[in-house]
């Protein structure tokens, strides 16, 4: 029996508002299929503009502009995340200031936040892990009595919230992903939640190259030209008919998955109280997405060799990130190991399991019988 990593979920009608698409001659992004995406978004999470793009990697990108974000300035960032975080911002000339990590959550440590501050600090990046939100009302609190803008990364955190906010639509922009791995998916997609009015029209502009294209097609304007900056962000039509079909069963999807971590939780307990490793930790004011299930092990060998053996019984379970601070790129910017502490020991015993929306029990009681061996 072979469990792999992830298995996207397909609802059944994708390939219905797909043909549809196709059969109205509307490819190009912007159409039925874009405005309805971004309106159930904005109405079930109540943000106050969503516009679709091709990816989370590029909504990040359009946030490092609508921000200002330029040579000479810093953004406090989690070393523990996905290249894009960072890259969206050293793409235009911004450097990375890295914070350690929480040992309970992976997140950002906001206790560590202020002290990073510098006069060329002009943004926050926090990363929500694993649909787990940041301490949020702290570090918009440290946004809010330094002046800088708070951009959350939620690509894990789609659909879940910290105290009663879902995540993406706290900071002053907020980004989604529904790359293949995620819970909604399109393939390759993204989105930006933009929670400032005073963004929503360059947002537009960023989006379609630079143009006033979007102005043009509601009527607003006569034609369109070239006004600012910007490149393709915009989504297709095809992408974004796939994924409609995803983000109607928005809540069905999350209890799917939600029954998926419960049952791996209530069956790693013992093995948690036996000190062979730990849960995830979920803070009373967060309701996770249950994105991922991971656990941590004793020590990194540890880690290895039973990731290894889980791999001989045709079981995929992996690591995640390798710390941004530690990477060759990291280097670059004065970073070695060493330099936090916390994100280097974490990250070194980290596990992640087979999840996913319609993984079969025997599947995962099998995961679970072969940690149970090998921890």
């Amino acid at each position: 029996m072979k469990i792999p990593l992830n298995n996207p979920y397909l609802t059944g009608n994708e390939l219905k508002y797909m043909k549809k698409s196709m059969e109205s001659g509307e490819l190009v992004g912007g159409g039925e299929y874009t405005h309805k995406c971004e309106d159930l978004l904005e109405r079930e999470f109540g943000a106050k503009k969503v516009l679709l793009t091709s990816s989370c990697t590029h909504a990040l990108e359009m946030a490092s502009l609508l921000v200002g974000l330029g040579s000479g300035d810093e953004v406090i960032v989690p070393s523990y995340t996905f290249v894009s975080t960072v890259n969206a911002f050293v793409l235009q000339g911004a450097e990375p200031v890295f914070v350690d990590m929480r040992e309970d959550t992976l997140n950002m440590d906001e206790s560590k936040v202020e002290e990073k501050i510098s006069k060329n600090t002009k943004a926050i990046f926090p990363m929500h892990y694993s649909g787990v939100a940041c301490a949020m009302d702290e570090i918009i609190d440290i946004a809010d009595r330094h002046g800088l803008r708070v951009v959350e990364d939620a690509a894990q955190g789609v659909n879940a919230k910290y105290r009663d906010e879902y995540l993406g639509t706290i900071g002053d922009l907020g980004t989604y992903s529904f790359h293949g791995t995620k819970n909604y998916t399109c393939g390759e997609g993204g989105a930006l939640v933009i929670n400032e009015d005073g963004f929503i029209e360059r947002a537009e502009i960023v989006r379609e190259k630079g143009t006033n294209r979007s102005k043009f097609l509601r009527g607003e304007i006569d034609k369109y030209t070239w006004v600012d900056i910007g490149s393709s962000y915009l989504a297709s039509e095809l992408t974004a008919a796939f994924l409609y079909a995803q983000l109607e069963e928005l809540e069905k999807i999350k209890k799917k998955r939600e029954k998926t971590f419960g049952f791996y939780h209530d069956n790693l307990k013992d093995l948690e109280e036996e000190g062979k490793l730990r849960r995830p930790v979920v803070p009373e004011d967060c309701e996770v997405n249950y994105y991922s299930y991971f656990v941590l092990l004793p020590s990194e060998k540890k880690r290895n060799s039973v990731m290894e053996k889980l791999k001989n019984s045709g079981i995929q379970a992996t690591f995640h990130y390798i710390p941004l601070h530690t990477s060759p790129m990291g280097a670059k910017f004065g970073y070695k190991k060493g330099d936090l502490p916390t994100t280097e020991k974490v990250s070194n015993r980290l596990l992640r399991l087979p999840f996913y929306t319609e993984i079969e029990k025997e599947k995962q009681k099998k995961v679970i019988e072969e940690l149970e061996r090998c921890v």
